[in-house]
């Protein structure tokens, strides 16, 4: 019997093309292709995971491999042996030895951004 409060969990042999959105904890293994948006939850990367999206949650945990920008009103920790290329856009970022990182990064909009509806940011 699942846990009440257990996150929601996209697989490994799951792919999804499109816009993801919830109103609960998710942790992605699988193939995520578009958006991704959890208003007030934490979302995790898994280490098995492929994402071509953009991400916007309170918390971004990210250990696998990421293209696209990610938006925190909270923290975003990129984990050794993660891959990111594009932006983020948050109030705090951890950044463990051994992870990649490729873009951009405000420490100062991250919460006003994902509140006032400017969501993901634009490439320039």
């Amino acid at each position: 019997m699942p846990v009440e409060n257990s996150p929601a969990r996209i697989g490994k042999t799951v792919v999804i093309c499109g816009e993801v959105k919830g109103s609960e904890d998710l942790i992605v293994d699988g193939r995520v292709e578009g958006t991704v948006t959890l208003a007030e939850n934490r979302l995790t990367i898994g280490p098995s995971a492929n994402v071509s999206a953009d991400l916007a949650a309170k918390d971004v945990l990210i250990q696998g491999r990421v293209q696209g920008n990610v938006v925190a009103t909270g923290r975003v920790e990129l984990r050794a042996g993660c891959s990111v290329e594009g932006d983020i856009r948050a109030l705090r970022l951890a950044v463990e030895d051994n992870a990649v990182f490729r873009g951009k990064v405000d420490l100062t909009q991250g919460a006003r951004a994902a509140n006032d509806g400017a969501g993901v940011p634009q490439p320039a």
